[in-house]
């Protein structure tokens, strides 16, 4: 209103009520709890559901070494009784190099969501974390275990049986030539390499080891007669045992192999405590939910207790996935052996 040309402006005063209304508060905190529950509840259906649809899209299966090796045979083995038998492709990925540097890096980058998983030999696992400061990845938090697949029994072998046919005449001639007897492995850390710095320990005689990128490459070698003799997996060996290109010295076990019964063990030969053996086991990345790592497992226990079982043996390979101790024990307890075996051999790490 104006009054003699000057405005007045009434205010009016609001009474705002700052006390809280104890009801009104309990119902707005429990429409809040219900909201996230329904929200838990429908992150839960949809995480579940999408575990029970695995796989519904095809699935790398990483290698860290060459096709060839007996790792790649069973890795091509298992991927393909998966394939049949959860209806999506397990494509193997062969990423070689670097005693498992390159290929095994990638799975403990990847997503915990079963899409991408390895096969792996125990030294990539074990030996690795003494052989080498520093490691892209950990062996023991970084991965958890699907299943072990297989035991394989160590041989060695050399491509002339006329110079060496036993474990004497190779300690004749490594102690009459210090360091100039090659042995090829599939490189540093790899249970080729270990079984070599086991044999050097036990018997005191000075090796040369030469390494490779893979299990194939190193057999190719030492057939073409580049190198003297390999410590090698069972399964790598035998196709060459049985056509006569390589020979059999012995077997870097208690027992005779059940592949091959009719090679003698070193300890026949008169060589004790050079024992070893190299595992092969399927790993995903951590955090990889537990139905996702059953479905594996239960589709690769099968074969290896199934039809697989009599031709992984003749292969040289020992089906091994109902071992009582569970692979993550295996791994942390092979780490701390092998430390104090590569310690031992005065091996310095790289």
């Amino acid at each position: 209103m104006f009054t003699n040309g000057t405005a007045v402006c009434k205010r009016r005063s609001h009474n705002i009520s700052l006390n809280p209304n104890p009801k009104a508060i309990m119902t707005l905190i429990r429409s809040i709890l219900v909201a996230l529950g329904a929200v838990s509840t429908l992150v839960v259906a949809t995480l579940s559901s999408a575990q029970d649809a695995y796989p519904s899209r095809p699935v790398k299966v990483i290698v860290a070494l060459p096709a060839g090796g007996s790792v790649d045979m069973i890795a091509r083995m298992v991927s393909q009784q998966l394939t049949t038998d959860l209806g999506q492709p397990f494509v193997v990925d062969n990423r070689a190099g670097g005693s498992g540097q390159i290929g095994v890096p990638v799975v403990a980058k990847a997503a915990p969501d079963g899409y991408t998983i390895m096969v792996s030999p125990a030294s990539f696992l074990t030996t690795n974390k003494s052989i080498f400061k520093q490691l892209p990845y950990n062996p023991e938090a970084d991965f958890v275990p699907v299943t072990k697949l297989v035991n394989q029994s160590m041989v060695l072998v050399v491509n002339d049986k006329t110079k060496y046919p036993t474990p004497a005449s190779i300690l004749a001639a490594a102690r009459a030539n210090p360091g100039k007897l090659t042995y090829a492995s599939s490189g540093d850390g790899s249970p080729q390499h270990l079984a070599g710095l086991m044999f050097e320990s036990q018997t005191g005689v000075k090796l040369l080891h030469v390494p490779y990128k893979g299990g194939a490459p190193a057999i190719t070698d030492l057939i073409g007669g580049v190198v003297d003799m390999a410590f090698s997996p069972m399964p790598e060996a035998l196709p060459h045992i049985k056509s006569g290109k390589l020979f059999p010295v012995g077997v870097l076990s208690e027992r005779r192999a059940v592949s091959a019964p009719e090679i003698p063990t070193l300890k026949e030969g008169g060589v004790n405590n050079v024992v070893l053996s190299a595992w092969i086991g399927m790993l995903a990345p951590a955090r990889t939910p537990q139905p996702v790592l059953d479905k594996l497992g239960k589709s690769v226990k099968t074969m290896l207790r199934g039809d697989a079982k009599t031709r992984l043996i003749e292969l040289g390979m020992e089906p091994a996935p109902d071992e009582a101790k569970p692979l993550n024990q295996v791994i942390t307890e092979e780490i701390r052996i092998h430390a104090e075996l590569v310690k031992a051999a005065g091996l310095v790490p790289q």
